[in-house]
């Protein structure tokens, strides 16, 4: 019996990727400096799974940014906009991370491509785009490069690849009159090169990742795959395909799936572990068709269950035998931190029930040590888990009765949403088309640098809480400089929005090192909900209230919704999610009415993460949207009519959860749609949307700096769609992440641009 895995985090136990990566972009370091960081750490993440006894290591795993804009390099899915940059024979690196990042020196100005969610995890890809006469070409080597790379070293290198059939799905198209999946005939040729030149350099096992096999796919879909990998089996009938889905069951798709002439089936038995036992109890039996058991949890810290593991094994290797069976991590290990050895801070008892992404290899090995007769592996792995279930840190029953004690009033405002809108406009007065930004300003080296003198001692809380203030204030001078009309203090005060909220709230721990990938060099530490969630403490009065006493203009309170809180965290994983969504929006709730009470009148939950925690089929997406939306009301439902509720999304595709976000009746909701030129509008404006709604004009996720122009270009697609009276202004998300001058830049356009607006609007009466 096999252990293999299908990915490792790339990022480096230190975020040496990062790092390097920020300073390449800086022009700190050179290009073959920032190739030598990559390549220390693929040979060190090589070596680790090999010491932790992996038969088949995962290459090409790597990625400097983001392994489906990898795919569009390799399948020369350039869009036509780069074509300047090509002919300039920039540097392949330099083409992806303008692709990712967008482009703006020397006279060229290239806008991003569209970053989305990877399903319903917080990793986001690069959306592929694809035009009705897409062609596709062998453009980027670096699976043969990094296969190679692995050879050399003596590793048993298995490439990773994502799917010719999942690559033009996770896809958009960017002309009318065709559908993506038509370009299927066009992109295969360039996969069986790839593959031809893998098989070629020596390759005999290649793992084809189709994680769209765990959607809902209609029978056109399913059978391009089952042509597709008819045409790669004819081809190469001696190559090993490893097919992975992950993050689902393949529930409707399995006949299909199970049709497919591959020689292993990867199954994710964390997500779905009733799917083994559904295709044991068809005929693969009689088939050479192996099965890879992804049983350790590649998406959450928690020590794998060994005995419920061990049964799931040895059912397979019952029915199949050992040698059909691959025991492996349920997804790529991106999802998780890389090394609990380098937490020093968590209480042994909590550690002891925690696992990592080099623990999870360990967790593989020992279970296959088990099966082979080690019982001391599998009785210290019972204490564990048993220490974990009666620990008298994880329950407070006090917790516990407040959420059994929930009505519907819990979750329902005073008055519907046309009243409060009525009251609010009267009491605000504010104009058409306001303006204001989602909450926080550019966290710059000074400012963090308070921060870490502060937790190193060398400043005093009153030091600290001086320079902060000062921050904040001059910030606030700035928005009314340029004309804003809702205020944010800037947040720099906070670490993150999540982590800045779960250090002080109970049932929370953090790590130090416990980082993970969101997009490109941005990672992220995410809380580890280990028990009973409660709010011992006001949160963010002290700074709302500072900022507000600063201003004659409305100052924004700015909170992080409980669902974002629960799917930017590493979960328990021993009740219901949404009983532990329902603990952190009473939390919340309680920080909005003391915000309230304390002279707030504009407070905006934060609620990226509801569309990205939506299940991947369809019949579990009304018991989820039914806990999420209640959870964000009961957040929310605490104010009077007078107090104006905001709430902000990003990076999602709203149309099949609408009615959903209507039902959340935030007053006012922002979301990114810069990216996509306010394509994303159009559901908002199907459904009839009708509270007020500010789509993002202003790219955060790029350097580049928008013109006025074409925020006002943005702005008149948003005013045909939407009524000009519910037109907010803002930017698509937080600005931490930006540098000051672009940031500056870009706002004072943005306002601008709103004024344009204004005036347009008054003359058309």
């Amino acid at each position: 019996m096999i252990i293999h895995n299908l990915g490792y985090p790339r990022i480096g136990s230190q975020r040496e990727l990062k790092k390097a990566c920020e300073s390449y972009w800086a022009g700190k370091i050179t290009l073959d400096e920032l190739q030598a960081v990559a390549r220390a750490i693929r040979l060190q993440h090589w070596e680790l799974q090999q010491q932790k006894g992996i038969d088949r290591i995962p290459c090409n795993d790597f990625s400097y940014y983001d392994q489906v804009l990898d795919t569009s390099l390799m399948v020369g899915a350039i869009p036509a906009r780069y074509a300047p940059l090509q002919e300039k024979k920039i540097h392949e690196t330099d083409l992806l991370f303008a692709m990712a990042r967008g482009y703006q020196r020397d006279g060229d100005d290239i806008t991003a491509m569209e970053m989305t969610k990877w399903f319903d995890t917080n990793y986001h890809y690069i959306v592929p785009e694809f035009a009705a006469n897409q062609s596709f070409h062998f453009f980027s080597r670096k699976v043969i490069d990094q296969f190679l790379e692995a050879k050399k070293d003596n590793y048993a290198a298995k490439p990773v690849i994502l799917g010719p059939v999942s690559f033009l799905l996770l896809g958009k198209e960017k002309s009318a009159g065709f559908h993506r999946l038509s370009l299927i005939g066009k992109l295969l040729p360039v996969y069986m090169d790839v593959l031809a030149q893998l098989i070629k350099a020596g390759a005999d096992m290649v793992q084809l990742d189709e994680p769209c096999l765990s959607l809902d796919l209609d029978e056109t879909a399913l059978q391009i795959f089952s042509d597709t990998y008819a045409q790669l089996h004819a081809a190469f009938p001696r190559l090993h395909i490893f097919l992975a889905s992950y993050f689902e069951c393949y529930g409707k798709n399995l006949p299909v799936v199970l049709s497919l002439p591959v020689q292993t089936l990867h199954l994710d038995l964390v997500r779905c572990p009733s799917q083994l036992d559904d295709i044991l109890a068809t005929s693969v039996a009689d088939t050479s068709l192996r099965l890879s058991l992804g049983i350790v949890d590649g998406r959450n810290i928690w020590k794998n269950n060994y005995e419920r593991s061990l049964q799931q094994i040895q059912k397979a290797v019952s029915t199949l035998g050992e040698e059909r069976i691959a025991i492996a991590p349920s997804c790529s290990l991106l999802h998780v931190p890389c090394d609990l050895d380098n937490e020093t801070s968590i209480s042994p008892e909590i550690k002891n029930w925690m696992a990592f992404a080099k623990q999870k290899l360990q967790e593989l090995k020992d279970l296959r040590d088990i099966m082979n007769g080690n019982t001391a592996l599998l009785d210290t792995n019972k204490a564990a888990i048993h220490s974990r279930a009666t620990s008298p840190l994880i329950h407070r029953e006090e917790v516990k009765s407040r959420i059994a004690a929930f009505t519907a009033a819990d979750a329902r405002r005073k008055s519907a949403f046309p009243v409060r809108q009525h009251i609010q406009q009267e009491q605000f007065k504010l104009p058409l088309f306001p303006t204001t930004t989602i909450g926080s300003f550019p966290q710059t080296d000074d400012i963090r640098q308070l921060r870490a003198r502060l937790k190193k001692g060398e400043l005093t809380t009153v030091q600290y809480e001086a320079a902060i203030e000062k921050a904040t204030i001059e910030v606030i001078r700035w928005q009314e400089e340029i004309g804003l009309d809702v205020l944010v203090h800037g947040e720099f005060e906070r670490n993150d929005m999540v982590e800045y909220f779960g250090e002080q709230l109970q049932g929370f721990l953090f790590t130090k090192n416990g980082w993970v990938q969101s997009y490109g060099s941005r990672c992220v530490k995410p809380p580890v909900i280990f028990g009973d969630v409660s709010r011992p403490a006001d949160m963010t009065v002290r700074w709302s209230s500072f900022a507000q006493a600063h201003t004659g203009k409305l100052m924004k309170g700015m909170l992080t919704g409980p669902v974002t809180i629960l799917q930017w965290s590493f979960v328990r994983d021993d009740q219901p999610r949404s009983v532990t969504a329902n603990q952190i929006a009473w939390a919340i709730r309680d920080e909005v009415v003391a915000l309230e009470q304390a002279g707030i009148k504009v407070i905006q939950i934060d609620e990226p993460a509801i569309r990205e925690g939506l299940p991947l089929r369809k019949e579990n997406h009304a018991a989820y949207l039914e806990w999420a939306v209640q959870a964000f009301r009961i957040s929310a439902s605490g104010v009077k009519d007078e107090t104006q509720i905001h709430t902000h999304m990003c990076y999602s595709e709203f149309n099949d959860i609408i009615e959903h976000i209507a039902a959340m009746d935030a007053d006012v909701i922002t979301i990114e749609t810069s990216r996509s030129q306010m394509e994303l509008l159009d559901a908002f404006a199907d459904f009839k949307y009708p509270n007020e709604i500010g789509p993002g004009v202003y790219d955060i996720h790029s350097p580049r700096q928008p013109s006025a122009e074409e925020m006002i270009t943005l702005l008149e697609k948003a005013a045909v769609t939407l009524p000009v009276r519910n037109l907010w202004v803002n930017p698509d998300c937080g600005l931490k992440t930006r540098k000051w001058p672009e940031t500056k830049a870009a706002l004072a356009n943005m306002v601008r641009a709103a004024e344009v607006m204004r005036t347009r609007a008054a003359s058309a009466k």
